[in-house]
């Protein structure tokens, strides 16, 4: 359907609006931590600071171990992001590709167990991984990434089904087995959806903090997002130096999804269709 030219006027301010009222915090709390405390307390309404004061940032670096906190947030992201793709990729698989007993109704169960709060797996996970001797550890925020997420699962085997079932055959037919043809045919053709899958979980891991709070209780394993509650904490009276940290806790999600958006779009809208 071709718009005319008042709908189209209409259909960018429209997005037009919606960006500024999204991004408009994101401004906020980057002019904001830019000020110096006393231009905080007095004018908190102007946009733009009228001392621009970088040192800010220096300062929040170094009033907690911000470099220890962001190397075990990437090591928890690196990690469970890997876990993810592989466990839930091979998962989906065998849910879309492959033909066995109870097979849909396995996938039944599994979505159902989406509607679990985490606060009902939240003691029995814990009770698990301590007897296993990964309490205090960040394999204890890794690990369980290994075991598969019905979400991701899902949103795989829906595209995995996008993918015609003629290839898979073709190359049975040439002789090579299900694991071949997952990793050489299924995966390269589902990039998009790994991507999105892949993304999705680098910001639950890098937003997570429910997790590090059950499980962690040494200063040295804490993550970016466990840290900055302990930060906010120390440096309640110093909002300058909060909103230079919650900056850069959000710096790098903002920065990852515009360079990946276009393949997260990508993964999204394509996800289902048959």
């Amino acid at each position: 359907m071709k718009l005319n030219l008042a709908e189209k006027v209409l259909a960018y301010a429209a997005l037009l609006l919606a960006a500024v009222l999204l991004a408009g915090p994101l401004a906020i709390l980057f002019f904001s931590s830019l000020k110096t405390p006393a231009e905080i307390q007095s004018n908190p309404h102007a946009l733009l600071p009228q001392i621009w004061r970088w040192e800010n940032y220096g300062d929040a670096v170094t009033a907690m171990p911000f470099f220890l906190y962001l190397r075990n947030t990437l090591l928890i992201c690196l990690g469970s992001v890997i876990g993810t793709v592989i466990s839930c990729s091979m998962a989906a698989y065998a849910f879309s590709k492959l033909q066995w007993p109870g097979r849909n109704l396995l996938f039944g169960v599994l979505i159902g167990t989406m509607l679990l709060p985490w606060h009902v797996t939240m003691i029995p996970r814990f009770l698990l991984l301590r007897e296993v001797g990964l309490y205090n550890t960040l394999g204890a925020l890794i690990v369980p990434t290994f075991l598969g997420d019905a979400f991701s699962i899902f949103l795989l085997r829906q595209f995995f089904r996008t993918i015609p079932e003629d290839l898979s055959e073709a190359a049975r037919i040439d002789g090579l087995g299900e694991w071949g043809i997952f990793w050489r045919i299924i995966l390269p053709l589902s990039k998009p959806a790994v991507a999105t899958v892949a993304l999705f979980q680098f910001i639950a891991a890098w937003n997570d903090f429910s997790g590090p709070l059950l499980l962690l209780s040494d200063k040295r394993n804490f993550p970016l997002a466990y840290g900055l509650e302990q930060f906010v904490s120390s440096y309640s009276d110093q909002t300058h130096l909060l909103l230079a940290a919650a900056t850069l806790f959000t710096l790098p999600i903002v920065i990852l999804f515009f360079l990946t958006q276009r393949t997260f779009l990508k993964g999204i809208a394509t996800t289902g269709l048959k």
